[in-house]
């Protein structure tokens, strides 16, 4: 009882002990014993939990060391993240259930499977939970928590804990993501006082640009669940399948004022798809955190703020998949104490709350475990009646230009268990023909037939008008991938398994003494080209279709955008040059032709005027205070991973002292660019005029706008007239409501334009995040991009906003002097998902500058700027 009392005392008095290390007493439960012989924190770091925050090598270091000396704990490294640090997956059960760890696993992926759950006997399956940590780099109190909870579960001794490990194994996921937690630790500790301060303006808690909360390339690990393109995410994937976990929990922060937030969230705005028990189970999980957080005296809410929509994040990915997701967030000290409107909110406060939640859902989880996994079985069971329910049997896709974008979207389906078959007869479904033997078909008569839902349908049609995310992720859009739902028989060929016949590798060697080709559709064409002028070759992109005799292809026909590499005159021989572009071909996954003559039997021949000679690229990416680092990193993934091409990243306000001449073009992702001095700006000018290329996308479109460097007019929304007054309660919603979380629209493309070389249908899906809406060009050319009659494909958008997207424009050429300045008004390269608009701004990059000047938006019409077009329209023709 006096432990009890002194216990009390401490959590009442957070204040007196803000700048003092606590006991561990202050974390740990006092009713249970724990075994000596397995170390502490404090005892292997040499300070304890709360004082510092843990860098993520310590992390590592401990969890090995409490491996090695606990025999309820096996460790396994699941992925490497692109920083190369480790990520560990701590399993933790009785040693009993240590001995069949995989047995447990066929139980629960048999508990998945309708035609093998009913031989299960659940009083003798443990149920599963995966505790994961930390996930945005800079939320810390979850990676600390995580050392103190794999304590106690490794030294906590009593019937009451081996009975629970007999019941539960938990897996405990310490940092879902190192690179930004290290990151992030680094800064706090190297700004920490031994005195500390708790005033939230000192530089402690003001980390600098691009800030912890994202992986190496700046992208939010949260979001990446369902999209799958980091390595960090791909190993969880794989881990979660694996196991099949019940519940998942999922420990963030938010802002220091607040307090601590548990789910469920609002219960509006839960996936339609989600089963309503889903939602029960939360809330009886929920019972146990009030009692937790009760008992040391903490503030927090539920139902509120957050949501259970998206299933990208790792607190709803559970729910798609027949388990309980749970989100925690906890007001953040960022450092190691700030003032808050709560009073002093110290690091140590932060971690208590997390671990007391973290034993809350262990607890929760042997407390339900029975009812959890009857929810499990039943989920796929009904997810199977509602499928043999559907209008829908199946859903058929085809890409027969380009296998890596195909290759890319089936593996993203694989590694969410999703089987997909060739299609073996001929298709019609929703107008559009399939082939058999060169489409293929997902039936939704499968286990993850919610997911496949989610994964394939558009959604307009909302209960709610605020998502605490994007509102849509339709796949298949995002890969600009043609497909329909299929209502009569599915006549499915074999199972498509990756690595597969999709690439098919050219292993022939192809060969010609005139010139080599390869058209501009496929994804990964940008790196074949980039190599092929890294290594000093000359190419040229053709403007216009031709037909050509290719050595041993027959007569092949090449589209405009296509790439032509003469083999004379060159620095290279005719054997190197053979060597290079095969080498490069067969890695970037392109068909490359061999040229027999330069007189083609059809369209331009192969000297043609209606060539333009291209450019190496050499790429500034402007990154630092103002920008976007979720946007500019998507770029600089995109370049270096991708189409292994170098770039600089440059902060903006260095722009006035380096020489600009060595780049081609310079890319200002979504942001301000109030950094940029006078002088800077001049610079860019100068560039441009002498023919940059600089690329601008969502807000920076006002800084070119105001610098006279792009000239095109927004468009704004009708205001609603109405003269009714509105409740003051409903403010916050009604603004809400009007802003584009992320909802995917159709656009029309000029497929004759360089912008939109290596597409062939004349729409497409467009990924669109906020409200910059821009009006028809005057130069009737220069929109190679515009918003259909009736554009939206999926997700949220209010009726006023839907009105002024219509017929608005997605992308505008415009400049001065020789130069162009391309205007994104939406982002391109969304999350690194979104490959099906990739190549636009590959396109703006590769092939900017050989617009035409005369199909500019003009910026400016200085007399010298109209003289300089009208000269250049006359010797510029394509």
């Amino acid at each position: 009882m006096k432990n009890r009392l002194l216990f009390i005392l401490l959590c009442a008095l957070p204040l007196l002990l803000s700048a003092q290390s606590r006991p561990d007493s202050y974390y740990l439960p006092d009713n249970v014993s724990y075994n000596a012989a397995i170390p502490t924190p404090a005892s292997v770091l040499g300070y304890q939990i709360g004082d510092w925050h843990v860098s993520h090598d310590q992390l590592v270091m401990y969890m090995r060391t409490l491996a090695e000396s606990s025999d309820r704990i096996s460790l396994e490294e699941y992925a490497r993240s692109y920083e190369n640090r480790p990520l560990l997956l701590l399993k933790i059960t009785s040693p009993a259930n240590q001995g069949r760890l995989e047995q447990i696993q066929q139980q629960h992926q048999a508990n998945c499977d309708p035609e093998r759950a009913g031989e299960l006997d659940l009083n003798t399956v443990p149920a599963v939970l995966y505790q994961g940590f930390t996930i945005h780099g800079n939320e810390a109190s979850g990676i600390n928590a995580a050392l103190m909870v794999a304590y106690y579960l490794a030294a906590a001794q009593g019937p009451t804990i081996e009975d629970l490990l007999n019941k539960v194994v938990i897996l405990l996921d310490p940092c879902l993501n190192p690179d930004g937690a290290h990151r992030f630790s680094t800064w706090v500790n190297m700004h920490k006082s031994k005195n500390l301060t708790a005033d939230p303006a000192d530089r402690e808690y003001d980390e600098s640009w691009p800030r912890g909360r994202t992986n190496h390339y700046w992208f939010d690990l949260n979001r990446d669940w369902l999209l799958t393109q980091h390595p960090e995410s791909q190993g969880r994937i794989r881990s979660f399948h694996r196991w099949k976990p019940n519940v998942l929990t999922d420990h963030h922060e938010m802002g220091r004022n607040a307090t601590f937030f548990f789910q469920p969230g609002v219960p509006s705005r839960t996936h339609p798809y989600t089963p309503a028990r889903n939602q029960e189970l939360t809330h009886q999980i929920a019972a146990y955190h009030a009692k937790a957080l009760d008992e040391i005296g903490s503030l927090y809410y539920s139902e509120e703020n957050f949501d259970d929509f998206y299933y990208g994040k790792g607190s709803t990915y559970p729910d798609a998949n027949g388990g309980i997701g749970i989100l925690f967030e906890q007001a953040s000290s960022r450092g190691h104490l700030q003032e808050t409107v709560n009073g002093e909110l110290s690091f140590p406060f932060t971690i208590r709350n997390q671990f007391a939640t973290a034993l809350s859902s262990i607890e929760a989880t042997y407390g339900l475990r029975k009812e959890l996994l009857e929810f499990q079985r039943d989920f796929y069971k009904t997810a199977k009646e509602e499928a043999n329910r559907a209008n829908t049997k199946a859903y058929v896709f085809h890409e027969t230009q380009d296998p890596a974008r195909l290759r890319h979207f089936i593996q993203l389906l694989q590694q969410h268990q999703i089987e997909v078959f060739v299609n073996k007869a001929d298709a019609r479904a929703e107008g559009k023909t399939f082939k058999g033997g060169q489409s293929y078909v997902v039936p939704v008569q499968q286990p993850q037939y919610r997911l496949i839902k989610s994964l394939f349908e558009p959604m307009t049609d909302f209960k709610d008008s605020l998502f605490y995310d994007v509102s849509t992720w339709t796949m298949p859009m995002a890969f600009n991938i043609e497909y329909a739902a299929m209502k009569g028989s599915v006549n499915k060929g074999k199972a498509v398994v990756i690595p597969s016949t999709l690439f098919s590798s050219s292993s022939k060697e192809i060969k010609s003494d005139y010139a080599y080709c390869f058209e501009w559709d496929a994804y990964y064409a940008p790196k074949l080209l980039n190599a092929i002028l890294k290594s000093g070759l000359r190419a040229k992109v053709a403007n216009e279709p031709f037909r050509a005799k290719t050595v041993a292809a027959g007569t092949v026909d090449f589209n405009r955008g296509s790439i032509a590499v003469p083999v004379q005159n060159q620095q290279l021989g005719a054997a190197e040059i053979q060597r290079l572009i095969n080498e490069a071909a067969n890695s970037s996954h392109v068909q490359v032709y061999g040229i027999e003559s330069g007189l083609t039997p059809s369209g331009i021949d192969m000297g043609s005027p209606s060539y333009s000679t291209l450019k190496k690229p050499e790429v500034l990416l402007m990154v630092g205070d103002g920008v976007s680092s979720y946007d500019a990193g998507e770029v600089w993934h995109l370049l270096d991973q991708r189409y292994d091409m170098s770039l600089a990243k440059v902060e903006s306000d260095r722009m006035d002292n380096i020489d600009l001449n060595r780049y081609t073009c310079i890319v200002m992702v979504n942001g301000s660019y109030g950094l940029i001095e006078k002088r800077g700006v001049t610079a860019i000018k100068d560039w441009v005029r002498k023919g940059g290329t600089l690329i601008v996308m969502k807000r920076a479109l006002n800084w070119a706008k105001a610098n006279g460097l792009a000239g095109f007019e927004y468009k704004t929304p009708k205001e609603n007239r109405s003269k009714k007054s509105r409740a003051y309660g409903s403010r916050s919603r009604d603004r809400g409501a009007q802003f584009i979380g992320g909802a995917i629209f159709e656009a029309q493309l000029d497929l004759t334009h360089p912008l939109t070389y290596g597409y062939r249908r004349a729409t497409l899906p467009v990924f669109r995040q906020g409200t910059t809406f821009i009006k028809p060009t005057r130069n009737k050319y220069a929109s190679p991009l515009v918003y259909s009659d009736d554009p939206l494909l999926s997700g949220y958008v209010s009726k006023r906003n839907l009105e002024t997207i219509k017929n608005s424009v997605s992308v505008v050429v415009s400049g001065i002097g020789s130069g162009k300045v391309i205007c994104f008004s939406d982002n391109p390269n969304f999350r690194a998902f979104w490959y099906g608009t990739n190549k636009l701004f590959a396109n703006a990059i590769f092939f900017g500058s050989t617009i035409n000047n005369g199909t500019r938006e003009r910026a400016s019409s200085t007399k010298e700027e109209e003289e300089e077009e009208a000269a250049e329209g006359h010797h510029h023709h394509h």
